[in-house]
């Protein structure tokens, strides 16, 4: 029976994928992969040798509609993002769309993402919190900022380095430069850290480091 599987990779530590991930993975049809260059290390590292094909924003409305059929047609096929789990902050959100409008089976496999273990390493409130992704960059931006002024809620978004000092200064001038904030990166990699403290301090500590890496940043909720 044809079925789509949504597969979390692991966010560095290649140890961090299950084995039922690896089993699947090795006897579907097809790996759905957001780079298929990136995949191929994680692929070669647990010998699988199932076929790739490249699914990513530029192309996933163009091919939805042939893996939509491949799926019809009765293939079993996997879908995978470079780190993390597929949909959150990355293709999937379609093609699982698709596949209820098509009454064709998926399963979504629990595993690895950044914003469970960023939102717990912060010390802020995890019990009740909001996901916000990556802020837009520049069409609203500035009114999706203004609409976390007054959360009370703990706040996590995602980061990448170049956009990151911006990003800080950008939330000083919403929230003010008192605010917490806890900012985690290359999590579970070798130079994992996370940093602590009011946003003026953040933004000082990183002013003059060369920034690597994925970036999460946990903002504690107005108080």
């Amino acid at each position: 029976m044809s079925k789509l599987y949504i597969i979390p990779t692991p966010i560095g530590n290649l140890k961090d994928i299950t084995i039922r991930a690896i089993e699947i993975l090795k006897e579907v049809d097809l790996i759905l992969a957001e780079d298929t260059r990136k995949s191929i290390k994680l692929l070669s590292h647990f010998d699988i040798i199932t076929p790739m094909s490249s699914y990513h924003q530029h192309n996933e409305h163009k091919k939805l509609d042939s893996i939509i059929h491949k799926l019809k047609s009765g293939k079993t096929l996997a879908l995978i993002s470079d780190a993390g789990t597929p949909s959150i902050s990355d293709p999937g959100f379609l093609l699982v769309r698709e596949c209820v409008k098509n009454k064709i089976n998926f399963e979504t496999l629990p595993g690895p993402t950044a914003l469970i273990p960023s939102l717990i390493n912060s010390s802020f409130s995890s019990e009740r919190f909001i996901f916000e992704g990556f802020l837009p960059i520049k069409k609203g931006r500035v009114k999706r900022l203004d609409s976390l002024k007054d959360e009370t809620r703990t706040i996590i978004l995602y980061e990448s380095p170049h956009k990151l000092i911006k990003t800080i200064n950008d939330l000083i001038h919403t929230l003010g430069s008192k605010r917490r904030i806890s900012v985690s990166r290359e999590l579970t990699k070798i130079y994992e850290e996370t940093i602590r403290g009011e946003l003026a301090e953040i933004l000082d500590y990183f002013n003059n480091k060369k920034l690597k890496g994925e970036f999460v940043i946990v903002i504690e909720g107005n108080k």
